[in-house]
């Protein structure tokens, strides 16, 4: 019995340092800010690269998931950390308080994003075939990713935040675009669509919205009450597609 224990111990450890080793925590920097990133295994390798912006609580199971699932897909993925070593919100009140903060500061938001693009190509992706995918407030960087155009393909916002200030000018968007964007967000009015597609319209981007019936705001989260399994695989697919005819 005691062998078997022990054994059964080993193997658990085991099985828990391979866990951690799948995704390699990065550590970067934005000026005195300490930041840490996840990497997939596959870092060092010429292929094409996915930065995926976290919701807002931070890097979650969620981001983590996908980060692995497009890596078997041949994709370098990076999970970028956008509010720094310290400063993970504590429960939905701190996360809207800091994610709205980076809303309101959109330039310091896109500056973490392009230092987070400057790690995956730090990691070998090819710098000529890059794409973000974000998830809720990472869905409001994904399209602030595209206005800032950055030298990606394209850029995937998923139940993300798409309202923009009015006092904002709209302006070219060189970077494709999808919204995948849940039917009954409640956060997604009519006016805010609406002023999105003429966003994307005036700035001659080359768009797509998707929208999902009878889902709510964090539909793609198994961990959300919200979860929605049949549209979260529709979702995922499109943004599989999508990531195919942009990257490969």
């Amino acid at each position: 019995m005691k062998s078997l224990i022990i054994l059964t111990a080993a193997v658990l450890c085991t099985s828990i340092s391979g866990m951690a080793q799948t995704l390699k925590k990065v550590s970067y920097v934005d000026g005195s800010q300490k930041l840490s990133g996840l990497v997939t295994k596959n870092a060092g390798k010429k292929l094409p690269g996915v930065l995926i912006l976290p919701a807002w609580k931070g890097i979650d199971k969620e981001a983590e998931d996908a980060a692995l699932a497009l890596e078997k897909q041949g994709y370098i993925c990076f999970i970028a950390d956008i509010y720094g070593e310290g400063n993970t919100p504590a429960d939905n009140a701190a996360a809207a308080k800091l994610s709205g903060s980076y809303k309101k500061d959109y330039k310091a938001y896109q500056k973490r994003i392009e230092l987070a693009l400057g790690e995956l190509k730090k990691a070998g992706a090819n710098e000529q075939k890059l794409a973000v995918i974000g998830y809720c407030f990472g869905g409001a960087g994904a399209l602030e990713t595209a206005r800032a155009n950055f030298p990606v393909q394209g850029v995937v916002s998923i139940h993300g935040s798409l309202a923009k200030d009015a006092d904002r000018p709209n302006g070219p968007l060189r970077p494709k675009i999808l919204v995948e964007n849940p039917a009954d967000d409640q956060s997604v009015t009519p006016e805010v669509m609406s002023n999105l597609v003429k966003e994307m319209n005036e700035g001659n981007a080359d768009w797509q919205v998707i929208t999902y019936a009878h889902s709510k705001h964090t539909f793609t989260d198994p961990a959300s009450a919200d979860y929605n399994e049949i549209m979260a695989k529709r979702a995922w697919s499109h943004t599989l597609l999508f990531l195919k005819e942009i990257l490969q």
